[in-house]
């Protein structure tokens, strides 16, 4: 459990609202990577307040990824999934903590703030608020709260309380952030900020500063949007006494053209990308140079390398570009250092979802013949969907170039006649190809393996139409080039 003597303890901490997409992943791999490290801690925290908004779905979401990615952790409460629902777990397995079942302890800390005069109830209703605002920018002032409620000792009459405020000090709030260097924020600017709908309904700026401290975090790796959170979290932890922790804001993620990123990438699910067939080996790598680059700019890093390698002082102040061309190579990069057994049981399942079937020594040889061709798991099927069903393709597919119609006949009638010849025990391709060397030394090794190509892949573009024979075996390649010749026939005609 926490520790105080713990010099590295950074934490993870999203907000089960949505799916969790690329730019809180790529902080969670940033965090993960800097307590490895420094043989730190690296905890899990679901920032659940906003309880109309957070769904048990997304939490769920957060941690498969997490698991998907190999980014663990090792602490906190009890718990396995069941059905969607966390319950106990005996088997030493840790969930995230989750701010909703911490109600009680956010409860003391306002109480505190109440009680010391450095928070207050405020009965400002919506509309107050509004007409103070709509007056302050009238007068051409920035709109913030007026402090109407600061003063008063008494509840009014007939009014309730509709929030907690803390009352922000006229002061600096300074701090150095690790990566851009010393940060300044004016708070008299910001005007007495809500920390809480009621005792027992913290906002997550608060909660977040009692998190940290109760959690002993020592460093806060975040995005830069939150930069101005920041500032008010150290004016919460001033108040209530607590230690200040050592910042850091990494860049935004941004399209090619430095714009932001469009909704498809930026607020797509993580796990989309696991349906499409990225590797996680491959997002960890990708991710892990979006806005950080190594000594010697190497592209292809493992986890190890990455801890290994990973420093602050190398994380760019500039958005970092998201590059999807750089995802799929990296993943075919990935896909191509996979043992063909590896790929083979990556893909059996994706072929079980599709109710294809195959068998073991079949789904190899065509994990073989495409791997190069790959960038996703998914382009499997893309590739390879010819080697369990023949497509019905055009006849004129199989006339190559220039060449007769009469001409392709030909060689498709003299072809299947060798192939039939080849006994089934020899059907591999040095001896397909020693089988057909008369043939190509007759007509040209276009006029005869063009046609041949199609006639087994029913496609202009495939692996050697050789390698596919052997992969069909022979009753299957003498019945698809009988397809061809019947097809040629009708052009002959």
């Amino acid at each position: 459990m926490v520790t105080a003597h713990e010099t590295v303890r950074v934490r993870m901490a999203p907000s089960p609202t949505g799916h969790w997409h690329l730019g809180g992943v790529r902080t969670a791999l940033f965090n993960w990577l800097y307590a490895r490290q420094r043989g730190g801690s690296f905890v899990v925290r679901i920032e659940d307040t906003d309880k109309a908004r957070s769904m048990r779905e997304y939490e769920i979401e957060i941690v498969e990824t997490l698991k998907w990615l190999g980014l663990d952790w090792n602490e906190g409460p009890d718990w396995k999934n069941e059905n969607g629902k966390w319950v106990s777990s005996s088997r030493g397995e840790y969930g995230p903590y989750r701010q909703s079942e911490r109600t009680e302890i956010y409860r003391g800390y306002l109480k505190k703030l109440i009680k010391e005069n450095k928070a207050y109830y405020c009965y400002c209703t919506k509309d107050d608020l509004e007409a103070e605002r709509q007056s302050m920018l009238a007068a051409g002032l920035a709109a913030k709260y007026g402090g109407h409620c600061r003063e008063i000792t008494k509840p009014p009459q007939n009014k309730k309380p509709q929030v907690i405020r803390f009352r922000i000090p006229e002061t600096k709030v300074e701090f150095k952030d690790l990566i851009r260097g010393s940060v300044s924020f004016d708070a008299s600017f910001f005007g007495d900020t809500v920390i809480a709908k009621d005792l027992d309904s913290p906002l997550y700026n608060f909660a977040v500063a009692v998190d940290d401290e109760l959690m002993h975090i020592s460093h806060v790796l975040r995005g830069e949007e939150h930069i101005s959170n920041t500032s008010k979290q150290i004016l919460f932890q001033r108040a209530l006494g607590f230690k200040e922790l050592i910042y850091g804001h990494l860049p935004l993620i941004l399209a090619g053209d430095r714009s932001k990123l469009s909704k498809r990438y930026a607020e797509s699910s993580i796990l989309k990308y696991r349906q499409e067939g990225y590797l996680p080996e491959a997002i960890i790598n990708f991710l892990g140079l979006l806005g950080w680059h190594p000594k010697d700019e190497k592209e292809i890093l493992s986890l190890d390398e990455l801890i290994e390698e990973f420093d602050l002082k190398r994380v760019q102040k500039a958005g970092a570009v998201f590059n999807p061309e750089k995802l799929d190579w990296l993943n075919g990069q990935y896909i191509k250092r996979l043992t063909i057994d590896e790929l083979a049981e990556k893909l059996r399942p994706l072929l079980e979802e599709k109710g294809i079937s195959a068998s073991d020594d079949f789904l190899k040889k065509i994990a073989e013949a495409e791997r190069d061709r790959m960038k996703t798991l998914q382009d499997f099927f893309a590739l390879t969907d010819f080697f369990f069903k023949l497509p019905d393709y055009e006849a004129n597919l199989l006339v190559w170039k220039t060449e007769p119609v009469s001409r392709i006949k030909i060689v498709l009638e003299k072809a299947f006649e060798i192939i039939k010849n080849i006994e089934a025990g020899d059907f591999e391709r040095q001896k397909i190809l020693a089988s057909l060397d008369n043939l190509v030394n007759e007509y040209g090794r276009g006029t005869v393996f063009w046609p041949l190509r199609v006639a087994v892949s029913g496609k202009s573009a495939s692996p050697d139409p050789l390698v596919i024979m052997e992969i069909l075996e022979k009753d299957e390649t003498e019945r698809r080039i009988g397809v061809a010749k019947k097809k040629i026939e009708s052009l002959a005609v």
